[in-house]
């Protein structure tokens, strides 16, 4: 996968995990933890299960940008 793939898919991952998560966050940060999620969940997927294809590179990357909320959260939180 190409990191600009990752960057664009990561905009949607951001949005998605976001909402799913209900973390109000202004849209600079939503696209930041959605790149940053897109990147680890993407390449993490990739070198664990070794799926190829749009669904494993958006399912990565959205576990990713809920894993990185989560722990935006809990640091906000503090």
């Amino acid at each position: 996968m190409s990191i600009l793939f990752l960057v664009i898919v990561g905009i949607a991952a951001g949005f998605l995990a976001t909402r799913l998560l209900r973390v109000e966050a202004d849209i600079p940060t939503t696209i930041a933890i959605g790149i940053a999620g897109a990147l680890i969940g993407g390449l993490v997927l990739r070198l664990l299960l070794a799926l190829t294809g749009f669904a494993a590179g958006l399912l990565g990357a959205v576990l990713g940008a809920m894993a990185l909320l989560w722990a935006w959260e809990a640091l906000r939180r503090r």
